[in-house]
């Protein structure tokens, strides 16, 4: 081939041809790898927008614990049932809000003040409170797995921001009871009552739903329907804050509930 020719000019070199050909491969997996993350993006956005209006059908713990039980050769039964806010018992969110997050109406995904109380806690060697709103515990819940990551944390915050920005805190708190695990296979208010108490949702009276509320840190570990004395002094806790927030700018929306 005559070496004036433009495809000798243009790659006089095999080096040359391979270096093109790579810079031309990395183009196309940079493009690539951009067009997954922003449909990522934008699916993730779209599944809460829909959830905001469909009973969500599996969370990603429930996926998370099935996995691990068949990743150990163990059986699982889930039970989980979709209850509407309707027929869920007003004591119920009132005793989650006062064990969980009693600024959640107040605040819009992250509570500040928790956040620098938890803060001040660790800077002083005392036991460290948990600091999740009920926002960021249904993110979590919903879309994500348990367990401590940056990663998880990450994607935990992409989440909370939009369940604040595109629902209400009904359905936050809503689809929260719904998901909440409250024991090993055990899902949401309907199973968590017939479960421990042999009722229905709509059936709770505040001394019920404040053992409920009292397990929710660890429903592995705690049982609500054979309480320990801690679970049992926690409960106690959690009435005693029911009555002071009932009535209060901090649980006014529950009025409606």
């Amino acid at each position: 081939m005559d070496s004036t020719s433009p495809t000798s000019e243009a790659f006089p070199y095999p080096a040359a041809r391979s270096e093109a050909s790579g810079r031309r491969r990395l183009r196309r997996l940079w493009r690539f790898l951009w067009r997954l993350a922003l449909a990522t993006a934008v699916g993730s956005v779209l599944a809460v927008a829909l959830l905001r209006f469909v009973p969500p059908p599996v969370s990603g713990v429930m996926a998370q614990r099935w996995l691990d039980a068949r990743l150990h050769g163990r059986a699982y039964e889930l039970d989980y049932r979709w209850t509407p806010r309707r027929d869920i018992a007003g004591s119920l969110p009132l005793a989650v809000i006062a064990s969980e997050d009693q600024r959640f109406f107040l605040h819009h995904g992250w509570d500040r003040e928790a956040i620098l109380e938890a803060m001040a806690e660790a800077r002083e060697g005392r036991r460290q409170r948990g600091a999740s709103t009920i926002s960021q515990q249904t993110a979590k819940n919903l879309f994500l797995w348990s367990g401590r990551s940056w990663l998880r944390k990450g994607l935990e915050t992409w989440y909370t921001f939009w369940l604040e920005a595109l629902w209400p805190k009904e359905r936050i708190l809503e689809v929260y009871l719904n998901i909440a695990e409250w024991d090993e296979g055990v899902f949401g208010a309907e199973a968590a009552s017939r479960r421990h108490f042999a009722t229905t949702p709509d059936r709770l009276d505040r001394a019920r739903a404040a053992r409920l509320a009292a397990v929710l840190p660890n429903p592995l570990r705690m049982d609500a329907g054979r309480p320990s004395g801690y679970v049992q002094r926690r409960q106690g806790q959690i009435i005693a804050q029911m009555e002071q927030l009932e009535g209060s700018p901090f649980t006014a929306p529950l009025k409606g509930w």
